[in-house]
């Protein structure tokens, strides 16, 4: 959950949809067992009208197709790019060190992508390996739908470890007409009907000077999106009765740990959660990545999710794209940021063994058992009972035995999927319109593949 102290891209895009309603590694990873129903064949398909645009670059020939400077495209079972050559050299001033160093660089440009849903917000993710004395950069460049063109905005300064800079997102980025809420590119006046039409992702790779060394980015992409405003959405029924056998952590037990990865408790529901699917799929952590976390401290490897996803600018462990990249980096493992347009496309994915991390946010009246409001927090959809209401594991729990949780449905479908709600002040604030995180293999089943296909992730 976010902390009500602190201003996040939440409450600034809150403040936004206010304003225009005045106006208008470990070791391999293993899948669970092959024994998921075929979505297709349980008849549980794509909802036909799309609000969505999701692209992403993983194949060899995506990556060929890119403008390089000093990359390469390599080929095999997981094709990415890589440093070839330095393009160039460059000095970054990290701004949570205080230390500035010189950096080689490569760069890879992707082809324009045509959104076919001209979008008011985009999301980058990215999967990718930085062993230590590298690091990567992803930008992000659109035209509206007036034919001009965004700037080049910093969707993310990323790397697995911290000890060469701290991962960060970037504040301040504007053209007066989008803005970048941490992790979100975001049209200022979505009223005013301006849409971005197209895009381009530049991915910039960084190494220590003299060496041979190298990140290796496999995924690359993003979800654009043009949600309406809603304060209620139309009821689905239920299809599907199954559980997924997921791990389960309590994110309430850290509270006060680690002041310096924001202090645990309400604060790590986005680590947690992660850490339940990465564990799900079979991702571990060794004793000596463990070694560092308090001995006293029960689960350490949610301590662990919690330092590897924190954004340093944002100063929290929320930031999307960051925990994505974070799952990704357990060997077999990739992660993406999405949107979903109903319970129908999580059913779908829990058919196929894929469970889901959710965003919302609610008062405490409008979720029976949760026992708590939160103006923005994850949980993971495990599966649905036999009438249809959501189990989910919510980290927002007092312990591990009570994460486990049965959501009546048509108020969880609600509260995730609108764009708008009242505040416990009355007043209006956003809703996440369906954003989720999915972790999957990196090398999917028949099944997988149809579901991802069929919620538009591939």
């Amino acid at each position: 959950m976010s902390r009500a102290e602190q201003p996040s891209r939440r409450a600034l895009l809150a403040a936004a949809v206010a304003a225009a309603v005045a106006g208008s590694a470990g070791p391999a990873v293993a899948a669970p067992s092959a024994d998921a129903e075929d979505p297709v064949a349980a008849g549980l398909t794509k909802v036909p009208a799309r609000l969505v645009d999701n692209r992403f670059w993983t194949t060899y020939a995506d990556w060929r197709a890119g403008a390089t400077q000093g990359t390469r495209a390599v080929d095999g079972t997981r094709p990415g790019v890589v440093i070839a050559a330095r393009a160039g050299t460059t000095s970054y001033p990290d701004p949570h060190t205080g230390t500035t160093s010189t950096w080689e660089y490569a760069t890879w440009t992707g082809p324009v992508h045509r959104l076919t849903v001209p979008a008011t917000e985009v999301i980058a993710s990215w999967n990718a390996h930085t062993p230590a004395g590298t690091w990567i950069q992803v930008d992000l460049r659109g035209t509206y739908s007036d034919g001009t063109d965004t700037p080049w905005y910093v969707m993310g300064r990323w790397a697995a470890g911290e000890q060469d800079i701290r991962r960060t997102s970037v504040d301040d980025q504007t053209d007066g007409r989008s803005t970048i809420w941490t992790d979100t590119f975001s049209v200022d006046d979505p009223a005013s009907g301006l849409r971005l039409t197209s895009y381009r992702l530049r991915l910039t790779l960084y190494r220590k000077p003299g060496t041979r060394l190298t990140p290796t980015v496999w995924r690359l992409g993003a979800m654009g999106s043009d949600v309406p405003d809603r304060f209620t959405v139309p009821a689905s029924e239920p299809r599907l009765a199954k559980e997924l056998l997921v791990p389960r952590y309590s994110q309430e037990i850290h509270k006060g740990q680690y002041p310096e990865y924001d202090n645990g408790g309400e604060a790590w529901c986005s680590p947690t959660s992660s850490q339940m699917i990465v564990e799900y799929w079979g991702g571990r952590l060794s004793k000596e990545q463990l070694s560092w976390v308090n001995p006293d401290f029960a689960d350490p490897q949610v301590c662990h999710a919690a330092r590897h996803t924190y954004d340093y600018q944002y100063a929290g462990c929320g930031n999307w794209p960051f925990n994505a990249a974070y799952a990704a980096t357990f060997p077999g493992l990739q992660g993406v940021v999405t949107r979903l347009g109903s319970l129908t496309d999580l059913e779908v994915l829990i058919a196929a063994g894929i469970p889901a991390i959710t965003s919302q946010s609610f008062l405490e009246k409008e979720l029976t058992g949760a026992g708590y409001g939160t103006s923005g927090h994850l949980m993971t959809v495990i599966g649905f009972t036999a009438e249809g209401d959501v189990i989910a594991n919510d980290p927002a729990s007092p312990s591990n035995q009570a994460v486990r949780r049965v959501y009546d449905r048509r108020e969880w479908e609600n509260i995730w999927l609108r764009t708008k709600r009242y505040n416990a002040s009355g007043n209006v604030s956003s809703g996440t319109g369906g954003v989720c995180y999915l972790y999957f293999p990196a090398r999917p089943t028949v099944r997988q593949r149809l579901a991802l296909a069929a919620v538009g992730v591939r």
